[in-house]
Order: structure tokens, then sequence, then C-alpha cells
């Protein structure tokens, strides 16, 4: 009896079962964070946004309010995880499976800082790969603590953060908690 071919994955399969970390503060989560989370999905099964906890610095945003806006904007997409971590990014890709990190590169000035904790990371867990990825133009002038700053200083920033952001935002601006 002739042996069976083996079977080669076909077009669909062949991102299975491959999961990608994001990881990043998101003080605030940012319409430039949503383009590569978004974006990232059509290359990876599931992506986990890894919320940093650094207990050194104070983020306006707690992490359980982070967590809670990253989960409003993403409730639909079940392929989208929320979680925190703490200590080394690498650990954590273990604990969790993962041997994909994601990182957005808004400008070149990112770049030599994300090469450096590529490699890094790459050398103290060999099998870690980060794939880096532009932000759509629109984005790629933003950052977290741009429109924190920018909005503290009663500056529009409609049309970069998501709705439940900037809600959220007003809220803390409202209450005196954001201040440039």
């Amino acid at each position: 009896m002739p042996a069976e071919p083996a079977s080669s994955p076909g077009p669909s399969s062949r991102h299975a079962g491959r999961v990608a970390i994001y990881p990043g503060s998101f003080d605030p989560l940012t319409n430039g964070h949503v383009d590569i989370i978004t974006r990232g999905l059509g290359v990876f099964d599931r992506i986990i946004v890894a919320i940093l906890v650094n207990r050194d610095k104070s983020p306006v945003f707690s992490a359980d309010e982070r967590i809670a806006m990253t989960r409003e904007v993403f409730g639909g997409e079940g392929r989208v995880e929320v979680d925190t971590f703490d200590g080394l990014l690498v650990d954590y890709a273990r604990r969790r499976g993962a041997h994909v990190i994601v990182r957005g590169l808004r400008a070149i000035s990112d770049f030599e800082y994300e090469f450096q904790m590529a490699l890094m990371n790459q050398r103290l867990m060999p099998d870690l790969e980060t794939v880096f990825m532009m932000p759509a133009e629109a984005y790629t002038y933003t950052s977290s603590r741009l429109i924190r700053e920018v909005f503290a200083l009663g500056g529009s920033i409609d049309g970069l953060v998501p709705a439940a952001v900037l809600a959220r935002l007003r809220e803390k601006r409202a209450a005196g908690l954001l201040r440039p």
C-alpha cells in the first residue's frame, strides 16, 4: 500500500496558532496602537496586548483603567487579549508561550531604541522574534505622551484616540488629575 503524501499547510493555516505580544504602557491607548493591533490580526491568530506595570512610574491611568479601556475598544474581537506584566518581557513571553513581539515604529527616532531592545530580547530568548510595524500615516507623529500633553493643555485630540479613551481623559481633566 503506497504511503500517503504528507499534507502541506494551506494559505489559511500559514499562521495557525501564531500568538504575538504587543507590549507597552498604553497610557493612554491611541488610535496608532489600535491600528497596529488591528493590522496585526491580519498576520497573527491572536494578539496579547500586554500592559506594562512599572511601579517606578506614575501613569495617568491605573493598570486596571488601561485594561478596561483596551477591553472596551476591542470588546467585539475575541482574538485580542488584554493582560498586564512587569519585569522582563522575555519572561512574560515564555509564560504565555509566545515567540513573537510586535512593536510599532513611528519614525526613524524609534528605530534605534527598538532595535536595541529586540536584540537584547533575542539574546535572552533566542527563539523570540520581533516584528516591527508602522502605523497608518495619520498616526505616525502621535504618542501617548504627546496625546496627554496636548489634551491637558486644552488642545484637540479628536481622531487620535478611541472614543472610550477620550471620555476617560475628559473625566481625568475634569477631576484635576491631568496636568501638562
